[in-house]
């Protein structure tokens, strides 16, 4: 099945992650600051967000902000993300739960307005690509109707090679391009020979280009704007612009 929701095609790319707390939202936004300071217009779009909180604009996810900084972006919170709900689950279970359905014309309608207003788009999903938004389409089927080159953030520790290529087998299967694999919080210092040989394996395992190995950084804190002093330094010598154009 698919959603069919007819979405313009527009450089950008597609932020997807092995699972929930990857890091997803640190890449995004840094990738978007990244391509804000050479002179490009980005539009962030996070079309759902759950674990929301309350105030006088309505439902704000503290991701929606982070990204919108990082893009200087003047749109509203809830063009960023259309879709939001109170309940930190996913987004089939926030969605009963608050009783309210994902309404995916909503989606649509704002990713068009962001597209009309920027040179380049950095979309963020939500948990992994196999997360389900109802019982009948997961985040994968989301994903494929952007069709952006997709950037999968994972973690570098035990566990991580499973997980990551899975993750790319699922995007493979669904006939999308990857553009590659940010490996996020890398401890140079306590680091395990499964985390040391973590990028090696998953390359010669899937052909997938690691394009960056980011450092952990404790004083990263995304509710608090603030991405940390590593995370930009190891993702500029990426082309985003480039990769974006697969």
């Amino acid at each position: 099945m698919t959603l069919n929701l007819n979405l313009p095609k527009k450089q950008g790319l597609f932020i997807t992650g092995t699972d929930t707390g990857v890091g997803k939202t640190l890449i995004a936004g840094t990738i978007a600051r990244i391509l804000t300071d050479k002179g490009l217009k980005v539009g962030v779009f996070k079309p759902i967000a759950t674990g929301c909180h309350r105030n006088w604009e309505g439902l704000i996810s503290s991701d929606t902000e982070f990204l919108a900084n990082c893009a200087n972006s003047d749109l509203d919170f809830s063009t960023i993300t259309p879709v939001g709900y109170l309940t930190p689950a996913a987004p089939i279970v926030s969605a009963a739960q608050d009783n309210i359905p994902i309404d995916f014309n909503k989606i649509a309608d704002a990713y068009k307005d962001i597209c009309q207003n920027c040179d380049i788009v950095i979309v963020e999903g939500i948990g992994g690509v196999r997360v389900p938004l109802t019982a009948e389409f997961d985040l994968l089927d989301l994903a494929a109707e952007f069709a952006l080159p997709t950037v999968i953030v994972t973690r570098p520790n035990l566990g991580t090679i499973n997980h990551t290529l899975m993750t790319i087998d699922c995007i493979s299967a669904a006939k999308l391009k990857i553009a590659g694999i940010v490996i996020n919080s890398y401890n140079a210092i306590e680091a395990t020979v499964a985390e040391n040989s973590a990028e090696q394996v998953i390359t010669q395992c899937s052909g997938v280009n690691v394009l960056s190995i980011v450092p952990f950084d404790e004083s990263i804190n995304i509710e608090a704007q603030n991405p940390g002093e590593l995370t930009a330094q190891a993702l500029a010598d990426c082309d985003w612009e480039k990769l974006a154009q697969m």
